[in-house]
């Protein structure tokens, strides 16, 4: 399967909801660019607050990927469908259907989360990310505007 994925996952806490971290956390990229490598990749970019956001990439082996994502080729095409997280919340009953890419198509589809009673009973959000593209595309595709956009975003007070 002729796929590079760039997963981009931003995590916080209730300290950078408000203020100059709110503004900090807002200020970091969604996407970046790709390393240089055979298709099919997968790109992965952590930041977290307690890093203070600095981003921490990794490249994984093809393969399976995040189970966050299902890819199958239907058609000749690329079949994407994001699965969200079961134990974040808002719940999502509706959801976009899966979305098919050409070769050489690309996508961005964002999700963001709240998680209660992690890490001794905190509250953690996260934003994530999902560039996507059916066959190999230039470092610097994921840069610019997609020609594609699900944003699933919701409230998550």
């Amino acid at each position: 399967m002729d796929a590079v994925v760039q997963w981009v996952r931003t995590s916080w806490t209730r300290r950078s909801r408000g203020g100059i971290e709110a503004t900090r956390r807002n200020a970091v990229p969604v996407s970046f660019a790709l390393p240089t490598q055979a298709v099919p990749l997968t790109h992965e970019v952590d930041m977290a607050e307690a890093d203070g956001f600095e981003p921490r990439e990794a490249v994984a082996a093809p393969g399976p990927y995040r189970s966050e994502a299902r890819l199958r080729v239907v058609d000749g095409q690329l079949q994407v469908e994001l699965i969200a997280a079961s134990w974040g919340v808002p719940r999502r009953h509706r959801r976009p259907p899966a979305v098919r890419l050409a070769q050489g198509d690309w996508l961005r589809w964002q999700i963001n989360y709240r998680f209660s009673g992690m890490n001794g009973g905190a509250t953690l959000y996260r934003l994530d990310t999902l560039s996507l593209a059916h066959g190999a595309v230039p470092a610097d595709t994921f840069l610019g505007d997609p020609p594609r956009f699900i944003d699933e975003r919701a409230r998550i007070w």
